[in-house]
């Protein structure tokens, strides 16, 4: 039973991971880390589930780290928070299955971390996101830093992380933080049916895709082709590999089952 979370599986294989403290503007507090942390392990366990997508409940996503909470915290209770916290982004990042983030408002320092560190993000427009962690003192702590300008280069991510100014809908896509914008009445019915499409397709080659393009990212092009490599010759030996084939040939849909 959580207290900040919600869990859903709207289709088979898809599961909708709601931040809700919707009163909070779903902030991130020690309960929540502490859940969210307990909720990824569980679902990184789960051999059932093929996607996942991460949202938050009413018209906020995540406003970041819960300063209310923090307020007057000691230097030893706010690092261990922050431990806590580093281990919730790890276990979310350790997922072998896609994570898609359905961005229905603002998403602010921690919050944008943890839509980041998916897999993807789509996004309402009337969202916002930001990293104002410089005007607290701090920098972000989540991958923050890394996910920006991995994702939009150094010279708009030094501008980004050091003005600590947030980005709306459509600035966030023309910097490439986020994949599409979406009407917000519109958003989670257009990532559900993304979401299903990816549930469709070849369980073990999806999560060899997730591998390849986090991993070869951050190697040499003669070493990613080679991560690259080693899962394709993994994967033509599969089950899954053969039904794809025939199915193809006898122009059905294929079923496949991750063997």
């Amino acid at each position: 039973m959580t207290s900040t979370i919600e869990l859903s599986e709207p289709s088979p294989g898809v599961r909708v991971v709601t931040l809700s403290r919707p009163e909070a503007a779903n902030a991130l507090n020690t309960a929540m880390g502490e859940e969210l942390l307990a909720l990824w392990t569980e679902l990184a366990a789960d051999p059932t589930i093929r996607v996942a997508v991460l949202t938050g409940a009413g018209r906020f996503f995540c406003a970041g780290a819960d300063l209310k909470e923090r307020d007057g915290m000691s230097d030893q209770a706010w690092s261990d928070q922050h431990v806590m916290f580093e281990a919730m982004i790890r276990a979310q990042l350790a997922c072998s299955f896609p994570i898609i983030a359905a961005v229905n408002g603002a998403a602010m320092g921690g919050g944008a971390e943890m839509a980041l560190a998916c897999d993807f993000a789509w996004v309402a427009d009337t969202a916002k996101m930001g990293l104002p962690e410089v005007g607290l003192g701090i920098i972000p702590g989540l991958g923050g830093t890394q996910f920006v300008t991995r994702a939009v280069g150094e010279r708009r991510a030094a501008e980004l992380l050091m003005s600590s100014l947030p980005v709306d809908a459509a600035q966030a896509l023309e910097f490439g933080l986020v994949n599409r914008v979406v009407p917000a009445a519109e958003l989670m019915a257009q990532v559900l049916e993304r979401a299903q499409v990816i549930a469709s397709k070849a369980p073990l080659s999806v999560k060899a895709l997730k591998a390849v393009v986090r991993g070869g990212a951050a190697l040499p092009l003669d070493q990613a082709m080679e991560l690259e490599l080693s899962e394709y010759n993994r994967l033509f030996r599969t089950a899954d590999r053969r039904e794809g084939v025939a199915a193809f040939n006898q122009k059905r849909s294929a079923v496949f089952k991750g063997k």
